[in-house]
């Protein structure tokens, strides 16, 4: 990568800076506020002259990228704030004196990394060390501390992660940037990890106590064998909450129950009635009566059963059954059913599977009907779409996985 040349560090570092604050900002103020920001500005304009010369030189007599030159010249500041940092510890630099009885010396400079949304940068940073020696003489600097401890890259990184972008194309959406550090598909890996297990901890641990939740969605997503299952709820007020989230297969009543017992445990207690909505998996049924009890309103994702009779049909059988299935789902429990019957007793004979799945759990595939509930509310109860459009989207940001390492890999 091309590299261009920066101004003079003493340049900058000769010129009184402006006083901005030292501690940290309050969480819900900006980190500079806009009077800091105008100081800032008056005193580039005015007595900064001499450092941003150099800059505005080469500005204009180069094919530089301006986001290039401003990474130059973060580099010169940061160095600059670093040396201001290490005085501010050892007091001032005095060429040729060892210190007299100061505790603390200057120890020459080394290579360093600070954050930077979405990069890290390589600059160079003093050293301190106490005049006693010891393991423990190295004297850390404030402001290099506080710059290369910001959690922000990590999170960054996942966010760009969700957002359909690889590690191993990661570095094409870093900004180029002037000696600036590499960032490596295994290091993006190992943030995106660490971010991950982070997220994963903060959704398992997540209570509900103050929440109403009235509906909730159960079903499954697997990738390359591994599977996954996720649990989601509507409250009184029809926000959607991720519940949790487990590894393994939705047919098993063991990983479903586990699942469910977690949400108690958090919360949602089995001491109220709530509407449950699960694909045709036996094991989800299982599990809701053992850890909620059997009187909660269960309503079969019709999406799901629709896929599975049509999977018993030869294809030119399937646009004909689909159309007399959704018509008997408009309309009411017992005209419906009847309809539904009337067609699994015509494929007893030839498709005994697809008869067979008609009539599983066939009365569940009404539960919205029983209930009188507004139809216009059971257009979003009647199927788990809910879950269904998340898991789109995962597969879209994970399309680009070739290898799928374990099950906690496919569990972030």
């Amino acid at each position: 990568m091309e590299s261009y040349p920066t101004p003079p560090a003493s340049a900058s570092m000769s010129l009184p800076l402006p006083t901005l604050p030292v501690s940290p900002p309050a969480a819900s103020s900006p980190v500079i506020t806009p009077d800091q920001q105008q100081e800032l500005r008056e005193f580039l304009t005015q007595e900064g002259r001499e450092g941003l010369l150099p800059l505005l030189e080469l500005f204009t007599q180069t094919h530089a990228p301006v986001n290039e030159l401003m990474d130059a010249m973060a580099k010169s500041a940061i160095e600059a704030m670093l040396q201001i940092s290490a005085e501010q510890v050892a007091g001032p630099k005095q060429q040729g004196v060892r210190g007299g009885d100061r505790a603390i010396a200057h120890h020459g400079t080394q290579d360093g990394i600070v954050e930077l949304p979405e990069r890290k940068l390589s600059v160079k940073r003093p050293r301190l060390r106490k005049r006693e020696g010891g393991p423990d003489a190295e004297v850390v600097i404030p402001a290099y501390e506080q710059l290369r401890n910001s959690p922000e890259l990590g999170k960054r990184m996942l966010q760009i992660l969700l957002e359909g972008v690889s590690t191993r194309r990661y570095q094409r959406v870093m900004p180029a940037m002037a000696d600036s550090l590499g960032i490596s598909k295994s290091a993006v890996s190992r943030q995106i990890i660490e971010e991950g297990e982070k997220v994963l901890k903060a959704l398992a641990e997540r209570r509900f106590d103050d929440k109403e939740i009235l509906v909730i969605y159960l079903d499954g997503i697997e990738f390359a064998g591994h599977h996954i299952l996720a649990g989601v709820g509507i409250d009184a007020d029809g926000y959607k909450h991720v519940l949790g989230v487990s590894q393994g297969a939705a047919e098993n009543t063991v990983t479903v129950t586990a699942l469910l017992e977690t949400m108690v445990e958090r919360g949602i207690k089995p001491d109220r009635r709530r509407l449950f909505v699960i694909d045709g998996a036996k094991a989800l049924r299982a599990a809701i009566d053992k850890v909620y009890g059997p009187d909660n309103p269960v309503q079969r994702c019709r999406n799901h059963k629709l896929r599975n009779v049509l999977g018993h049909l030869p294809e030119e059988q399937q646009d004909q059954a689909k159309a007399t299935i959704k018509a008997a789902w408009k309309l009411g429990y017992k005209e419906g059913k009847a309809r539904l019957e009337q067609l699994a007793k015509w494929y007893e004979k030839d498709q005994p599977g697809a008869a067979a799945s008609i009539r599983e759990g066939l009365d569940e595939m009404f539960t919205l009907c029983r209930l009188n509930l507004p139809k216009r509310l059971c257009r979003c109860l009647w199927t788990t779409n809910l879950l269904d459009s998340g898991h789109s989207a995962i597969r879209r940001a994970t399309k680009r996985v070739t290898r799928w390492r374990d099950g906690a890999m496919a569990l972030r």
